[in-house]
Order: C-alpha cells, then sequence, then structure tokens
C-alpha cells in the first residue's frame, strides 16, 4: 500500500473538542527549538540532521531505536551552568541522568563535579578519571561497601540520609584515619514539580532527615559530635521538572533557618549549603524552562537575602542539574513498524522501541513530543499515539501528538529530549536490547555506549 493511500486516523477538527489535545503545530515539518538540541536542523531535503549528520545515514550505520546525543550541545550546557554560577559556587551533574565514560570526560574537560548514587556510578567516575574530590556521593541507603570505597577513594562529600548513616561513615572514616567531608539531607516539608510546589506535609518521603520534630537539628549534633566527620553544610531537594522558583524560596529559608540555629547552639556557621537539582527542560512547546544564568541570580539572590535576614554570612552553594544538562541534548531516533487508525479516537503508530527505552511515559505519565524526520510532509495532521512493541497496554512512549497524516511503515520519526532518564532507566523488558548511545559532533558520529546484543543477554543466563 502505498503512503498516500494509507488509511488516516482522524484529523485534528474531529478530536480538539474533547478538550484533551492540543492544536497541532501550523507546520508539521518546523522543529520547536525548545525540545531539540542545538545543532539540530532539516536538510534541504527536508530530513533530519544532527551535527552535520542525516538520520537516515545515522539509522543505516547504527540501527534503530537508538539515543543520539549533541555533544556539542551537551559541553555548552555545561559551560552555561559553570558561567552562570560561577567560581563562587559549585555545580554537580546529577550522574542518575545518564552516565558513561565519555560524559564522566566531557564533564571533567568542561569542569563540572559529579554527583553519583551507586558503586556502580562511583566506579565509572574513577575509571574515567573524575577526580575524586569532585564527586558528591548520594543515596538513601548506600551500602558499607559503597561507604568504604567513597571513603577510601577519597570523594568530596557524602550526602548523609539517615541516623545510622551518619554512624556509618564515621565509623568508615575513623578506621581509615581521616575525616570524611559531610552534608547532611534535610526534608523541608516543600515539594515542588513543575509549575507547582506545596510547602508543608511532604516529609512522608524515603529520602533526608525531617526539619520537623527536631530530627535535622539532632542529625547535625550528632554529625558535629563525631571525630570522623566534617560537616560543611546542608542539602535540599524538593522535587523534579521545576520552573518555579517559589519552592526554593521556601527551601532556602527554611534551611538557613536550619543554619541560625546551628549557629545559636554550636557556635559554629556551616560554610555550604546545597539546594539540589530538579530544573526542568522542555518536552513540549507548552513547557517554558529558565536559562541557568536567571537559574543562578534567583537561588543566589534567594540565599543571600535570607542569610542576610538571619545575620549570616552567606555560604557556598551548591546545584545539581542533571536532565537540565543532558535531557535536551539527544533524541531517540525510531521506525515506523505498524499503524493502525481506530476511527474517531486516534492512529496508533507502532515503533521497533517502546518502554524498554522509555519508562518515563508509563511510569510518570511523562510527556513528548514527536516528528517525522526523514523527510517532509504537506499531509494534514493526524492524532496519533505512539506505542511501543512490548506485550504491554502501557508500552506508550508519545500519548497524543500530531503527525503527518502520510505516515508510513519504514518512516523515521524521532522523540526529542531524551537524553536523561531514558537510556539510564532502558530494561531488557521481553528481552529486548538495550539501544545504543551515539555521540554527534562537527560530522562525526560514535558510539559511547554499544548496542546489546543476544550473546550478552546470553553470557548473564547461566542456567
Amino acid at each position: 500500500m502505498s503512503r498516500s493511500a494509507h488509511p488516516a486516523g482522524p484529523r485534528h477538527a474531529d478530536v480538539l473538542t474533547e478538550g484533551h489535545y492540543s492544536a497541532p503545530a501550523a507546520d508539521l515539518n518546523a522543529l520547536d527549538e525548545k525540545v531539540w538540541s542545538r545543532t539540530v536542523t532539516r536538510d534541504a531535503d527536508g530530513a533530519l540532521t544532527v551535527g552535520g549528520i542525516g538520520v537516515a545515514r545515522l539509522a543505516e550505520e547504527f540501527g534503530t531505536p537508538a539515543y543520539f546525543l549533541d555533544e556539542s550541545d551537551f559541553r555548552a550546557r555545561c559551560r552555561a551552568w559553570a558561567d552562570a554560577f560561577g567560581p563562587d559556587a559549585d555545580v554537580f551533574y546529577a550522574g542518575k541522568a545518564f552516565l558513561s565514560r565519555a560524559v564522566v570526560r566531557w564533564l571533567k574537560e568542561e569542569g563540572l563535579n559529579l554527583d553519583v548514587c551507586s558503586g556502580g556510578e562511583l566506579t565509572t567516575a574513577l575509571d574515567a578519571g573524575m577526580p575524586a574530590e569532585r564527586i558528591a556521593f548520594h543515596g538513601n541507603n548506600k551500602t558499607v561497601a559503597e561507604i568504604e570505597r567513597a571513603v577510601e577513594a577519597g570523594v568530596g562529600r557524602i550526602v548523609l540520609d539517615s541516623f545510622q548513616e551518619i554512624v556509618r561513615v564515621a565509623h568508615t572514616a575513623q578506621r581509615r584515619g581521616v575525616r570524611q567531608r559531610v552534608q547532611i539531607r534535610v526534608t523541608v516539608g516543600v515539594e515542588a514539580h513543575t509549575h507547582e510546589f506545596i510547602a508543608t506535609a511532604h516529609e512522608d518521603q524515603k529520602f533526608g532527615i525531617a526539619l520537623a520534630d527536631g530530627q535535622a537539628a539532632e542529625a547535625v549534633r550528632r554529625a558535629l559530635s563525631l571525630d570522623g566527620l566534617e560537616l560543611i553544610g546542608i542539602h535540599s531537594h524538593i522535587g523534579s521538572q521545576i520552573f518555579d522558583m517559589a519552592g526554593f524560596e521556601v527551601s532556602a529559608r527554611r534551611v538557613v533557618q536550619l543554619l541560625a540555629e546551628i549557629r545559636d547552639e554550636h557556635g559554629v556557621e556551616l560554610p555550604e549549603i546545597d539546594l539540589g537539582g530538579g530544573l526542568g527542560i522542555a518536552y513540549t512547546s507548552d513547557d517554558d524552562p529558565r536559562e541557568p544564568h536567571e537559574i543562578a541570580k534567583a537561588l543566589s539572590d534567594i540565599v543571600t537575602r535570607e542569610c542576610e535576614s538571619a545575620k549570616l554570612r552567606t555560604p557556598r552553594i551548591s546545584v545539581e542539574p542533571g536532565r537540565a544538562i543532558v535531557g535536551p541534548t539527544a533524541f531517540t531516533l525510531y521506525e515506523v513498524g505498524t499503524i493502525k487508525p481506530l476511527e474517531g479516537l486516534r492512529t496508533y503508530v507502532s515503533v521497533d522501541g517502546g518502554m524498554s527505552d522509555n519508562i518515563r511515559t508509563a511510569l510518570y505519565d511523562a510527556e513528548y513530543s514527536v516528528a517525522l524526520v526523514s523527510r517532509t510532509s504537506e499531509a494534514e495532521p493526524m492524532l496519533v499515539r505512539v506505542v511501543g512493541k512490548h506485550c504491554e497496554s502501557g508500552d506508550i512512549v508519545v500519548k497524543d501528538a500530531f503527525l503527518p497524516a502520510d505516515l508510513g511503515p519504514g518512516d523515521l520519526i524521532a522523540v526529542p529530549a531524551t537524553g536523561a532518564y531514558c537510556r539510564s532507566m532502558a530494561s531488557n523488558y521481553n528481552h529486548a536490547l538495550r539501544p545504543p548511545v551515539v555521540a554527534v559532533r562537527e560530522g562525526e558520529a560514535r558510539v559511547i555506549v554499544r548496542r546489546e546484543t543476544e550473546e550478552d543477554l546470553l553470557r548473564l543466563d547461566v542456567g
């Protein structure tokens, strides 16, 4: 069946009255620069290019599905964050968003520090040459072995997450004859996501030590009393995909209040405050993230104002952008397989990947954009749901979007802003092979994380 004869799904005029979907872009061939990395464009034939290389060539050489990471864009975002906060603050890239040895080297070269939250991430960081003193180690349940490895390596800070961990880290450090630099992660009663935040009643979570009932103050007492620990500051993380700075203002006020109480009780002014990460990116044209320099100024102003009010010296600020750096730098490239129109509803477009390479839609109800990238089209827009090939009804990549009505099997479509958490959370569900990560820069493409093979699956199966 030719593409022009392909049975199309409902056009946008049929579905806008339902009130659930945004109208399609005036030109489905246009690329919204907010959701694509900076070197992405269309060539003279209408096909998508990244770093000067067309998607047809990338698909032929590396296959689909695959993640294509714009290295120039990644490095530029690292520099933008470092420049925005300057030499008197620290920027820690949150490795959980996506980590590989190549990424560690880029971070090192661009002057960023690194936040890890497992032994595996720590091993990757050290193996790729990140200086241990530029590493922060997070996690709500670090194993004894992980703590020993971190202390032995000399990581710059360990973020303490419980009373038990205070003792474990202190014991390990004392046994090795060192004083380990630590921060205490506190739960400040603020939860922020996207444009909303709630300022109370969010101590009910697995992370951090609550300010409520004086638990955080008691954690500080214990940390200050132990010879193996050097308490350098307080850490707070309030949420994810945040655009509104109001949550940070409430969080900073409560953390600074704790710093003032520590000064009054112990005569100590802690030198650092870490406000965590969670800064949002544009997944769709409706998202409007702030630039790093705006975030830096807002956070600096908030902390300075609160410290002046409390008559405290302004501490050194740390932040932990992960998604905000790597998220926009990559897209996932798929090949269209089957197409199923449902009259009066939408058209299901199945691709050769799915929830095994992007679990976020199923897990978080996340929203993404999608575009036809192997060509342009003048066909009418149709409402589609992009789904994967897995045996799971929740295997959805993009819930609702508009693609040209002449879309057909073999076309290449791409989902932008998949640099964060997609490869990190990828799985072998249905024994799928996890896709490669390919770095593209100035006309050259190279694999930085290779595609899994069936031999890899069998190698782990020792039965």
